[in-house]
Formats: C-alpha cells, structure tokens, sequence
C-alpha cells in the first residue's frame, strides 16, 4: 500500500486503497453524456485509470474505441471489450496517439506534485494534433464540506467522513460506502487546486483549457497549446 493510502473491506485492495468488489457495484454516473457529448462520434480514447469499467463498458456501447490503463491488474479483469494496459499512468508511453484522453476520478488531485506533473504530461504526450483531453476536477467545497454523504439511486450511502491537512497543501481524505451486506473505506492524499492552479498545472504540461464543460467547472475539455 502506498504510504498515506489504506482501504478495508471484501476483496482485493489496490495500493491506493480502492476496493475492485466495491467498483464493480458503483453506478454509472452522467461521465458517459458528457464525454459523449464532448468528443467525436466513433473517437479512439485512451482511459486513464479505468478501473474495473464503469465508464469504459457504456462508451464501447456508445461506438468508442477505448484503450484502458490502470495501474491495478485486479481491476483491469474486469474490463471487456477493450484493449488494456496495465501499469503505472505517470509513466506511460505508448508511442501513438488518440482523439481522446481521459484523465478521470479526480486523479488531477493527486497529492504529490510530481505525480501530478507525470499525470498530465502523459495527457499531453498521447493526444493528437486536433485531439482533446478530458479531465474530471474535485468540487469546489469537496475538502471542505465535511462530513457529508449521499445517497446513491442504487441504494447505498457514500460519506466523506473527513479531509484532514497532513501538510504543503495536502489533505487526507477518509471515504465510507455503506451497502445493506458490505462496507468498504477508502483513505486516500489530494491536494486541492483552484481554477487557477489547475489552469497554471495544464499550462506546465503544454495543454490549454478548450472550456468547461459542466456548469460546476468539475468536467474540463483541454487541447495542446
């Protein structure tokens, strides 16, 4: 487990503490209108953490091509219908590109600086001349309305129980998914990022936002340049 990162509950455990068991539950969100509506009919896209599918199955059925990465062997079982790579994100290079790079999950929180840099970068390294890239950000109240917790139309309680500060900008953020026969946690790092910041970081990785595509800001369409 990665120093910072823990998960409990059934079944298999990635390093940065998510449960494969409790992905596979989770619901399909808006992700697959927006993406569909943001991108080309038919795009190539490369997925960047995966995880078990859960976006990546309903835009194959969308007429996608996806190639789907993720750092988690366990998760990427899961996920038919596509190419996948397993592997670490900030690392990777492919030698080609695609119409499409998603960079989903609020990965861009990362808390370390540096893995952030080598998210983006990757981004940027794998999208085309006329491509885009797609980046899902954290709410603006998301470190700072807690504890909260919803209800999801499937019938389980997701609660952000804290986000504590453990220094330079970074904050510990404990997670619960309360289904009636199982409960998992979820205690991960992430750095919070202004519009601003976030704008300065693409702005370092040679990428430019194109605009924002959900009235919240927390969906983001950027291009090269």
């Amino acid at each position: 487990m990665r120093e910072g990162y823990e998960g409990t509950g059934p079944g298999a455990i990635t390093p940065d503490g998510c449960a494969v068991e409790l992905y596979t539950r989770l619901s399909v969100g808006e992700e697959p209108d927006i993406v569909s509506a943001a991108v080309p009919a038919g795009a190539r896209i490369l997925e960047l953490g995966s995880g078990v599918g859960r976006v990546t199955h309903p835009l194959l059925e969308r007429g996608f091509t996806i190639t789907a990465v993720d750092e988690s062997a366990e998760m990427l079982e899961r996920v038919r219908g596509a190419r996948t790579i397993c592997g670490p994100i900030e690392d990777l290079d492919l030698g080609e590109t695609f119409d499409v790079v998603m960079l989903a999950s609020f990965l861009v929180h990362a808390g370390d600086v540096e893995v952030r840099r080598g998210l983006l970068k990757t981004c940027a390294r794998h999208v085309a001349e006329d491509g885009c890239v797609l980046i899902q950000r954290e709410g603006p109240d998301y470190h700072t309305n807690v504890p909260r917790e919803r209800l999801d139309p499937t019938g389980f309680t997701i609660r952000i129980v804290s986000a504590e500060p453990v220094g330079d900008g970074v904050d510990s953020i404990h997670a619960e998914y309360v289904f009636p026969d199982a409960t998992w946690t979820q205690t991960f790092l992430a750095r919070p990022l202004t519009k601003e910041q976030f704008e300065e970081a693409l702005g370092d990785a040679g990428l430019r936002v194109d605009r924002y595509l959900t009235e919240d800001g927390m969906w983001v369409r950027a291009v090269k340049g």
